[in-house]
């Protein structure tokens, strides 16, 4: 950070020794030492916090992005069930209308549910011949 060598080590060391004295040195250093701790933990602290409140900024603006999604999927999923709905309404209105309006004729006898036997030639108009009972021949 300094880019400090141990030649200028050395000189502020001896700077300091001449200037504080051997006595003190010591304490000094051993203060000095103190407060560059808390400088560290400080500087520490408010890299911590800065780091922290980039995260939690990346997160907020990844929560919006990700809530405008789901806003965007909501509206296109609202607007396909209007549709949806729009159509199955109209469905349901044109059958409402086909059941309650009158029957234009009225409906033929179903052939499906009456068995009629055909006519045998015999029962035909104009022919002679009786008819005894089913499986006789005249």
């Amino acid at each position: 950070m300094f880019d400090i060598g141990f030649s200028e080590l050395m000189l502020i060391a001896v700077v300091a020794l001449v200037v504080i004295g051997p006595e003190r040195l010591p304490r000094v250093a051993r203060t000095a030492g103190h407060l560059l701790g808390r400088l560290q933990r400080y500087v520490s602290a408010v890299k911590s916090d800065i780091s922290r409140e980039m995260q939690l900024e990346e997160l907020r603006r990844l929560q919006s992005e990700i809530q405008e999604s789901a806003r965007s999927v909501e509206d296109g999923l609202s607007s396909e069930m209007q549709a949806a709905k729009q159509a199955l309404t109209a469905t349901a209105e044109a059958v409402n209308r086909e059941i309650k309006a009158p029957p234009a004729s009225a409906p033929a006898p179903s052939v499906a549910h009456s068995p009629v036997a055909p006519p045998l030639p015999g029962d035909l108009p104009g022919t002679s011949a009786s008819r005894s009972g089913p499986g006789t021949s005249a």
